[in-house]
Formats: C-alpha cells, structure tokens, sequence
C-alpha cells in the first residue's frame, strides 16, 4: 500500500498538483484545532467546519484530547500560539471515539501478543511510567473534552487572552455541538 502511495505522489508532483495547495505556515485564521485521528474526521472535519489548506493547525492523537500539561499536544499548541499568531483553540471531540473505553490491560495483553516482551514493560514501568494510566481511555468523551479545555485554558504557559473552547462533533454528520 505505501508503494502505490509513492507512486501516486511522484505523479503528484510531476503535475504539479500542489499548487492548489500553497499557503505559508502561519494560519490564515488563527485558529488550531486539536481533535482525534479517527480516520472519519480525516475530510469530514475540515469539510463540516468550511476550513482549507492554510486556515488552521490541526493536531490530531489518539482521542482528541490532552493527558498530560508537558506533552506534544501542549507543546505545539504553545508554538502555535508563540510562533504562528494562534489566538484560538478549539478541542474537538467526537462521538464514536476508539479511546473511549479503551483499557490498557487490553492494550498490554495485544502488545505481548505481538511481541512486545514482558522485560520491557517492566523496564518502563520501573523508569516511572503509569502504564496503566497512560494507556487508558476515556469514559465520557464529553467530560474528556472539557477537562481538556480546562487544562489548555489554566495551563501556567498559555496565555490568558487566549479563547479555548470544546465541542464534540458527530463522526457520521459533521454536526458540532458546543460544549
């Protein structure tokens, strides 16, 4: 499958298909959007919310949401906001959502099946890392999203002009609901 996406892409660019796509790095908009990687969200989002090439920053993980105050997600959030002119974030959640329920017990048993030796969990585990809370789920996706707009919202590095608000999208749809 990779192949056949190579193969495309040098086509792609031979024509000059990006063209359409040209924009500069900073966000015509102001806005970033943090929300899942479900692969429904993929054109539906974009196309639900009448954004473009160039409009937004999108980061996209596992649920949508943010676990951890020093993570990836906050980290870009912060170089969107310092260095990109970001004075708009919206976490956008969705129904139907993978993380939701999810259980890490589940997620270790599937990783030792596809080889991940016991030693190296166990090594994390004595390097400090919660497992078992990092690869847990949600239960509500609701109060997944909100907790996130609270901790983006009282987050000591993000300014406090800064607009964050949640929604949860309606993954067949595009519907979005405000929270």
């Amino acid at each position: 499958m990779i192949q056949e996406m190579l193969a495309f892409n040098k086509e792609f660019v031979a024509s000059k298909g990006y063209e359409k796509f040209t924009t500069s790095k900073y966000p015509d908009k102001k806005i970033a959007i943090v929300t899942c990687m479900d692969t429904r969200l993929v054109e539906l989002l974009p196309a639900a919310l009448g954004i473009k090439n160039g409009d937004v920053k999108m980061i996209k993980n596992a649920g949508g949401t943010i676990t951890n105050p020093f993570d990836s997600t906050v980290r870009s959030l912060l170089v969107a906001i310092y260095e990109l002119g970001v004075n708009e974030i919206m976490i956008i959640g969705h129904t139907g959502c993978g993380v939701q329920g999810m259980d890490a017990q589940e997620m270790l048993h599937l990783m030792k099946e596809r080889g991940v030796d016991e030693e190296h969990i166990s090594l994390m585990r004595h390097c400090g890392i919660d497992l078992d809370s990092w690869l847990h789920g949600f239960e509500d996706t609701e109060a997944a999203v909100l907790e996130t707009v609270d901790l983006v919202k009282n987050h000591p590095l993000v300014p406090k002009d800064i607009v964050v608000r949640g929604y949860i999208m309606e993954s067949e749809t595009g519907a979005l609901k405000s929270l």
